[in-house]
């Protein structure tokens, strides 16, 4: 029986982890993922970085892991991400290789002074995947709070780099199926359980509008499209469709993961992205050991790991 710290650290490691195996293959196509499958850990490819090596979204993630032993505070997460950003702050080999730009933009506009939550774009562009790829602490953190303050929170950490009401409401719908999951439901009755959640939060604007873009998860049946029928790209709806599509298609850690990255396209966010659920459902153990022994400072992110779960303001019972 997994504990919650259990849930916790799986979700955490499981986000790094799959981030890692997908950015060598970052970019390839579905056809060449055909041709020539991920099947383990692989280095160099697209960004020439040694096998272990993590992006973006896990050195996003993990600030956001570091800035959530204290209580969510604007200002200092954003210094966080722009020590990332510009200063290579929590990365694998002490350098930003990979930042979308979004993200940069708006840490750019925190840098020259615009306060946090109101850094990010709200214009249509502004939703592609890099505030949802590192959301989920968000979850682990607020899991025992009420729906409304969970979601608030995901909204205004969202914000910090991608403020339009489509990226927040996805960032929001993810917490609650992490949330779920963190609980113990499976993954089919998580799904149900947080849509249901999410169709009765967002009834008010600026999120009614934004419900059409939901319209294949509130079906409750993104999990039976065909893999044609699933994108993977950028696109913020995109990752989080096809990263409940992975974990519902699929019964361990390992499938829910390569599945993911052999989609092509956006290989290392969709992987992260489905990792941090698919960790928090089958916990750490089920993760192959050779991918976590191959990962680029393993000893810090366990370090994190560790304090992260033993703050009292986890959000969580205690084991």
């Amino acid at each position: 029986m997994l504990t919650q710290n259990d849930r916790i650290a799986g979700g955490i490691w499981g986000a790094v982890v799959a981030d890692a195996l997908g950015v060598p293959v970052e970019f390839s196509s579905r056809e060449e993922r055909r041709r020539d499958p991920v099947t383990g850990v692989r280095g160099y490819g697209t960004y020439n970085q040694p096998p272990g090596t993590w992006s973006d979204d896990s050195s996003m993630l993990l600030c956001t892991v570091e800035h959530l032993y204290d209580e969510y505070d604007a200002a200092a997460l954003g210094t966080l991400f722009v020590n990332w950003c510009f200063h290579g702050y929590c990365t694998p080999w002490g350098e930003t290789f990979d930042r979308g730009n979004a993200t940069t933009k708006a840490l750019s506009r925190i840098n020259r002074g615009t306060p946090a939550e109101e850094a990010g774009g709200t214009d249509e562009g502004s939703n592609g995947n890099g505030s949802l790829m590192r959301i989920l602490p968000v979850a682990l953190r607020f899991t025992g709070a009420p729906a409304d303050t969970l979601l608030d929170i995901a909204h205004r950490i969202s914000g910090i780099t991608h403020r339009h009401p489509r990226a927040q409401m996805a960032c929001g719908v993810y917490c609650l199926l992490a949330r779920e999951l963190l609980a113990g439901q499976s993954a089919g009755d998580a799904y149900r359980r947080a849509m249901a959640a999410a169709d009765a939060c967002y009834v008010d604007e600026p999120f009614q509008n934004e419900r059409l873009h939901f319209v294949r998860l509130f079906s409750g049946k993104i999990g039976e499209e065909s893999e044609r029928n699933i994108n993977s790209g950028g696109y913020v709806m995109d990752t989080l469709e096809a990263a409940l599509w992975c974990l519902l298609t699929t019964d361990n850690y390992a499938d829910a993961v390569l599945k993911a990255i052999n989609l092509g396209g956006d290989t290392d966010t969709t992987a992260c992205v489905t990792g941090g659920l698919a960790g928090v459902l089958y916990g750490p153990a089920a993760i192959p050991p050779e991918w976590q022994e191959a990962l680029a400072k393993g000893e810090m992110v366990s370090e994190l790991i560790r304090s992260f779960m033993l703050t009292p303001r986890c959000g969580v019972i205690a084991d």
